[in-house]
């Protein structure tokens, strides 16, 4: 069978899926929509309505690629009501349809954004509008009721930092390939310091601008997205991986500088402002947010260093996996500050 062959039964068989399923006719699976690092976006034109499809890449070797996906239509459907989340229409477990599992959500028109502002937007008031919706909705995320979803399954909120300190700390040591002594200095400090106060609760695990959705128009959250690392553990986690890329940074050339770039500003509303702002709506009295900013540094820097251990073993060749030799080091460095109390 040739490849178009090919293409038009699987477009056959989604198209009759839909129908029959979801009383949906004359669906095609249009272009891939940025945003989502590991799995595909895709956007989904029927005669009722658009929708956004989302899968593992189709070359995947693994048989487990889908589960990502998978626990993001799961943890997406029970928060329904209680945060900025799009409506899971439908998901499918039957590889038989497109060749691969696949979720179906609503199609939210919005903008994801990190290096500039939509025109209609006003400078440095519209980005502090989004920093304070954002931590708001962080809040929100917090306020769940974890114990009461099915998503509490996802994980254990018992010793849940303690566990990722010792967990990085262990497969750094194990895939050593370039001296970084603040991986052990940060991590050790940070396994002394592990707050035993913070309520447990629903974590994003990557929330920042470039993973929500904005009103083209003017400066409104309307959906946070890419769900496929949540869990259950320390919602500060969150909020610390947001501030991270917030604001003015601490180092002269930093790492990932991209992130979040719009709110490095003058006038920007500042981190410990935000984070007042996220204890008031969260209801949470924060104590330790300089472990919770060092451990955003650090963890970050410690997961992308194993990509940098794959470029350096001539396994991948990507500019992205190149730019981590800078970018490593240069989270620790802001890692260690943030240990320091200067972030």
């Amino acid at each position: 069978m040739s490849q178009a062959n090919s293409l038009s039964e699987i477009e056959q068989n989604f198209s009759r899926w839909c129908k029959n399923t979801l009383g949906l006719s004359n669906a095609k699976i249009e272009s891939e929509l940025s945003g989502g690092n590991s799995n595909l976006t895709q956007l989904v034109k029927t005669d009722q309505r658009n929708l956004v499809m989302r899968s593992a890449p189709a070359n995947t070797i693994s048989p487990k690629a889908h589960l990502g996906v998978q626990r993001e239509a799961m943890v997406m459907s029970e928060l329904q009501g209680h945060a900025l989340v799009p409506e899971v229409v439908a998901w499918n477990e039957d590889a038989s349809i497109i060749g691969r599992p696949f979720s179906l959500i609503e199609c939210v028109e919005g903008v994801s954004i990190t290096n500039t502002l939509p025109n209609t937007y006003n400078g440095t008031s519209a980005v502090n509008t989004l920093g304070e919706q954002s931590v708001r909705e962080l809040a929100r995320i917090a306020r769940a009721p974890w114990d009461k979803l099915s998503n509490a399954k996802l994980g254990k909120p018992e010793r849940f930092l303690e566990r990722q300190i010792q967990r990085w700390l262990s497969i750094r040591r194990d895939t050593y390939v370039r001296e970084l002594p603040e991986v052990e200095e940060v991590g050790c400090w940070l396994l002394k310091n592990v707050p035993v106060d913070s309520p447990p609760g629903v974590v994003h695990g990557d929330f920042h601008l470039d993973n929500t959705l904005c009103d083209p128009d003017k400066p409104e959250l309307k959906a946070v997205i890419d769900w496929e690392m949540a869990t259950v553990g320390d919602p500060l986690i969150d909020l610390g991986l947001f501030l991270m890329f917030w604001g003015p940074r601490k180092i002269k050339n930093p790492g990932f500088s991209h992130i979040q770039k719009v709110s490095r500003r003058k006038g920007i509303v500042d981190r410990r402002t935000l984070v007042s702002l996220w204890s008031v709506e969260s209801g949470v009295e924060i104590h330790h947010m300089d472990f919770y900013m060092a451990f955003a540094f650090w963890r970050l820097a410690a997961i992308v260093e194993g990509a940098y251990c794959l470029q350096f073993n001539g396994e991948i060749n990507t500019e992205y996996a190149k730019g981590l030799e800078h970018d490593v080091p240069a989270l620790l460095s802001e890692a260690r500050l943030a240990m320091l109390g200067d972030w």
